[in-house]
């Protein structure tokens, strides 16, 4: 999964023109990355997003804003003539960017890890490695939506099969 923060009037709401977009982003992916304005979660961004669901065995008062950094926002839908293979992709507009910025910054990693790790944990890993790699998509994701909300951008978002 590939999220692309960009100003909102800089989106055209077309399947079509979006792919292209994102599959451009996904090209300069470590330059972006490196820029703060792109981020990627390599096969796991379900069990990041699981890891997220625990705030609502911690505080009920969250609502589903757990959901916001990966599946936040609204589905593009492909034209009749887009290419099938395209990925599927949404767009988080910048009030679901903001709230999803100070959900991260808010909530504990340590608490959400004490709800939900045991069941992220796979099978003969090592739990202090998986434990490692679930934290540092938090603080990538916490950066790069705190970055997007501050400068008032939505953010794209592509999942490539």
């Amino acid at each position: 999964m590939h999220l692309r923060a960009v100003a909102e009037s800089e989106i055209r709401d077309d399947h079509t023109w979006l792919a292209a977009f994102m599959w451009e982003a996904w090209e300069n992916r470590p330059a972006e990355c490196a820029a703060g304005i792109a981020v990627s979660i390599d096969k796991i961004w379900h069990a990041v997003n699981d890891l997220y669901a625990a705030a609502d065995v911690l505080d009920a008062d969250t609502g589903k804003l757990w959901a916001l950094p990966i599946y936040g926002g609204r589905p593009v839908a492909h034209s009749a003539d887009a290419d099938p293979s395209n990925p599927p992709l949404g767009i988080l507009e910048p009030p679901g960017v903001s709230q999803a910025a100070d959900f991260l910054a808010s909530v504990s990693f340590d608490e959400l890890w004490n709800v939900a790790g045991a069941e992220l944990v796979w099978s003969g890993w090592d739990e202090a490695q998986v434990r490692q790699e679930f934290l540092d998509h938090h603080k990538r994701l916490q950066a790069f939506y705190g970055r997007a909300a501050t400068a008032g951008h939505a953010v794209v978002r592509a999942v490539w099969a």
